[in-house]
């Protein structure tokens, strides 16, 4: 998926981290246990807690991305399955279209026969199966009627169009076949991530996971900070916009058109957002499932797709591609409805409601709501995008 990684984008950045994926509790057992003054490797060769963290965060991070790698190969391959039948579908009647012209080149062949204008081995001659031996046979065309000919041509038009179509529906089926194993290969990889994680999250007591929980409830209220310190940021720099915009009026300069396209462009936009998180606030409280794009789960790429196309505009399915359907924009200037991507390999969105919120489908084991954006820390954010 390199590919669809965009290049990024100066003043937007704001870091990349880890992928969210465990349950809530387990997730701060794993953080509140690698910060124990315990976690050094013991003498059973049992690993650390801080080597568990690690492990865990890194298979959660792959089982993120091999998410989107799935969701990426299942698009290719319903698209390649489309084509397929399609070619198919035109090999069949090109074929029936070649019959067709073989059973005409039989009937001037039978006439010629009738009519004493060919010898006997004529028409068994112009029923081979390899009629490019006409051209071979001058003095044979130039006794044909221009009818004649002209099944003649016909036959070999179709016979040229039928190959060349086989050929690409047999390309194409290799190509589906290919599609098809990258699910494959994704699929198991996405279930034995999360299988591994949740096997290493197993061994953890449950007095290590009851401490953690206090641990989480500290994140969570330092990401609701952050928030609450970016939304007194935005007033702030919305303030001073209106602030200047009064000063602008009060020198009765005539108005900048481009300033009016400009009010144009973001009461059109607002509108549009407000029909995305509509939409997005009535997924509350669906579950978290990997490559499912609802109306009765979602991941993350899912739930984003889907508002937005709630509210008439289509962007792409995974985050590589989401990531570059539409205007970066910095963290500052964010408004609801942008998509906010995490992490450095862009394997997370969600879509900012305002005050340093969004709505999104978290992680295995989660379901759609609505958190700090700051949920991760405030080095997961990676750009924020405006799609429309």
């Amino acid at each position: 998926m390199a590919s669809h990684r965009k290049s990024r984008p100066a003043g937007t950045r704001v870091a990349g981290i880890r992928t969210p994926a465990l349950a809530t509790a387990a997730l701060t057992s794993v953080a509140l246990l690698s910060q124990t003054a315990n976690a050094s490797p013991s003498t059973d060769d049992k690993p650390s807690l801080e080597e568990v963290e690690k492990k865990v965060d890194d298979l959660y991070r792959q089982a993120e991305s091999a998410t989107e790698k799935y969701n990426a190969a299942k698009e290719k391959t319903a698209k390649q399955r489309k084509r397929v039948d399609t070619l198919l579908d035109d090999v069949a009647k090109r074929t029936q279209e070649l019959n067709d012209a073989r059973e005409e080149l039989g009937r001037n062949a039978a006439a010629q026969y009738r009519t004493g204008a060919a010898a006997p081995d004529t028409a068994t001659f112009l029923l081979a199966d390899t009629p490019q031996d006409y051209f071979d046979q001058t003095q044979l065309m130039d006794r044909m009627t221009g009818r004649q000919k002209e099944a003649v041509d016909d036959y070999f038009t179709q016979q040229s169009t039928t190959m060349k179509k086989r050929q690409e529906a047999t390309q194409s089926l290799e190509t589906l076949t290919e599609s098809q194993n990258d699910l494959q290969k994704a699929k198991s990889t996405v279930q034995q991530k999360l299988s591994d994680a949740r096997e290493l999250l197993s061994k953890l007591t449950a007095e290590e996971k009851a401490r953690l929980a206090a641990i989480e409830k500290r994140k969570q209220e330092e990401a609701a900070r952050k928030a609450a310190e970016l939304a007194r940021q935005q007033a702030e720099a919305e303030r001073r916009r209106q602030e200047a915009a009064q000063q602008q009026e009060s020198t009765e300069q005539p108005s900048d058109s481009s300033t009016s396209d400009s009010s144009a462009t973001d009461s059109s936009y607002a509108t549009k957002a407000e029909k995305a998180l509509a939409f997005s606030r009535a997924q509350i409280g669906k579950p978290y499932v990997w490559g499912a794009t609802g109306p009765d789960s979602y991941d993350c790429s899912g739930l984003t797709q889907a508002a937005w196309k709630a509210a008439g505009v289509d962007i792409p399915r995974v985050t590589y591609d989401q990531v570059n359907a539409g205007t970066t924009v910095p963290l500052s200037n964010a408004q609801p409805g942008d998509l906010i991507f995490f992490y450095d390999d862009v394997t997370h969105v969600g879509l900012y409601i305002g005050n340093g919120m969004m709505i999104h489908a978290p992680k295995p084991g989660a379901y759609v709501r609505e958190e700090s954006i700051y949920y991760d820390g405030e080095s997961s954010i990676h750009s924020v995008v405006r799609p429309a």
